[in-house]
């Protein structure tokens, strides 16, 4: 059987840094602790092609029909959201996995943080640290047992909330004997300390010794824009679903500010210093931001390391320490070639988004043709497909 990847690059190892479970409404509700099940809502569905949601159970009668599975490598790029062979049963994804050719995936929840970042932020429940440390924990639950099916090559990734300093300490360290093999924290500043306060160094020591990664993605930064730049006097833009839950051009644009915030904190704050194998993960951000970012981070430096200690402390120039500890996932429609000729050979990820709709029907292709026309070579080509992964995920990938 020919795979995907190897249909595009042959023999060529293939980690990919960004997948998903499709969840129904009551997904994570038989992984929450009684107290907190009967509080859960359901999960918001409805930000999908419109009514789709309402199709979910369709969908499960037709991965049950011989006819429909028949043609499942044919179309495995192709079937998007619960549609996809092993979006949502959880039987199937290792098959799944086989088809695409990928030696192992991340596996995020697709409906769940704004829900986990409302929850810790106090804009639900009244505040309810137990309620909101409860859902991170059927939340990484329910992503932790979906994985378990092929448990060396599905790496869950849980939720880590930094709201309470020995909370999030007691609770990473749960996390991590669950079997979570990274954990996402959100990139909107926690609520009355900046993400880089040394009360979350215990955090970072955890995870640090534990060898595992701390990952943002996309939706853990809350609101990306004011709403008011909708109100353009223009007709309604529908998203890339036909609806108008998702991003648009202008919600694009917006996208990677909250983790260049949050990582520029930690890094200039120390936290990569006192920490130096702690990597990090931004995930379905896109990198077209990495160049000038990190340019950005040196010349902050030079301007005001005479006035700040915390600058002149920092053993190595800012960007050196995006090169050694961070790791970013371009978009299938940037320009990947040019962001690593601009950045680093050792900080960009291939990732599928498999089954989203926004991972495209062939993010090879189009990276490869991007590769290709900027002359990347085949070892930078092989840091980008698996190597930079295996730096990244450390012991989250080998055991």
């Amino acid at each position: 059987m020919t795979t995907y990847s190897a249909s595009l690059l042959g023999d060529r190892l293939v980690h990919d840094a960004d997948s998903h479970v499709m969840e129904g409404p009551d997904s994570w509700f038989p992984f929450a602790d009684p107290e907190i099940r009967s509080r859960l809502r359901p999960l918001y569905t409805a930000t999908t092609a419109p009514g789709e949601d309402d199709l979910i159970e369709h969908f499960a009668a037709k991965h049950a029909d011989p006819e429909f599975r028949s043609l499942d490598a044919d179309e495995i790029m192709l079937r998007k959201n619960w549609k996809a062979t092993g979006s949502f049963l959880k039987e199937d994804r290792p098959y799944a996995l086989d088809l695409l050719g990928f030696e192992t995936q991340l596996v995020f929840n697709t409906f769940g943080n704004k829900y986990l970042l409302e929850s810790e932020h106090g804009i639900e429940n009244s505040d309810d640290l137990d309620f909101a440390y409860g859902l991170a924990r059927a939340h990484n639950r329910f992503v932790v047992d979906f994985c378990s099916v092929d448990a060396k090559r599905l790496l869950p990734v849980g939720y880590l909330p930094l709201a309470d300093f020995d909370r999030s300490a007691a609770f990473a360290a749960e996390a991590i004997a669950m079997g979570c093999k990274a954990l996402m924290i959100a990139s909107a500043c926690p609520q009355g300390h900046s993400p880089s306060h040394v009360g979350l160094d215990p955090v970072w020591a955890r995870v640090s010794e534990a060898g595992i990664p701390i990952i943002f993605h996309v939706g853990g930064g809350g609101e990306l824009l004011d709403p008011n730049y909708f109100e353009n006097g223009l007709p309604p833009i529908p998203d890339f679903h036909g609806g108008e839950e998702n991003f648009r051009s202008v919600d694009y644009m917006a996208i990677p500010y909250q983790p260049m915030q949050t990582l520029a904190a930690m890094i200039i704050d120390g936290v990569m210093d006192r920490f130096p194998s702690l990597k990090f993960g931004v995930i379905e951000q896109g990198a077209s931001w990495l160049p000038g970012w990190m340019r950005m981070l040196d010349s902050a430096q030079d301007a005001f390391h005479k006035n700040e200690e915390r600058l002149r402390n920092l053993s190595l120039r800012a960007s050196e320490f995006v090169k050694r500890q961070v790791r970013v996932t371009p978009y299938p429609a940037e320009d990947v070639g040019w962001i690593i000729a601009n950045s680093s050979p050792d900080v960009c990820l291939f990732s599928s988004d498999y089954p989203h709709v926004e991972g495209g029907r062939n993010p090879i292709a189009r990276f490869e043709a991007s590769l290709t026309a900027a002359v990347i070579d085949e070892v930078t080509r092989h840091r980008f497909y698996a190597e930079n992964f295996a730096d990244l995920m450390g012991s989250g990938l080998t055991h």
